[in-house]
């Protein structure tokens, strides 16, 4: 479980600050932005809200005309915890030493109620691969020559 593992890691933490991600998601994010952003607030946690990609296509249509048609595009409203986070030790207080702690349930609550949870919102690209259909827009992409991640 992932508050399992988050509490795991404190011993082999040497500073205050730290940077975590479930590893199952590409993005184009600016990490130095991220990191920035987390000291200016001060909190415990920020996490980086994304736009999910659009499952389907989306029209826009007035009168039952369809006036725009856009097929699987990023979406615009609604933003989705994106996996990448940044911490301060006192993170660790709010995991406990038992098994099975899942961070998205009490911890990111508890630091949600007490006013130590901060959005970063990335609106550049942003994909999970929690899928085969997922896995192979990123490999599309990557063969192509259109990998929006890859800087190097």
């Amino acid at each position: 479980m992932t508050g399992t593992r988050l509490k795991r890691i404190e011993k082999y933490i040497e500073g205050d600050t730290f940077l975590a991600t479930y590893g199952d998601g590409v993005s184009t994010v600016d990490l130095d932005q991220l990191i920035a952003f987390h000291r200016n607030h001060g909190k415990i946690a920020t996490v980086t809200a994304v736009h999910p990609p659009a499952r389907f296509g989306e029209m826009i249509f007035q009168d039952g005309r369809v006036t725009q048609f856009s097929e699987k595009p990023q979406t615009r409203t609604g933003l989705i915890n994106g996996g990448f986070f940044v911490f301060t030790r006192q993170l660790f207080a709010y995991l406990p030493e038992k098994e099975n702690i899942t961070f998205e349930h009490v911890p990111m609550v508890r630091l949600t109620n007490d006013g130590q949870f901060m959005a970063y919102e990335h609106d550049g690209f942003w994909q999970c691969m929690d899928t085969v259909r997922e896995v192979n827009i990123l490999r599309e992409l990557w063969d192509s020559g259109q990998a929006p991640w890859k800087v190097w």
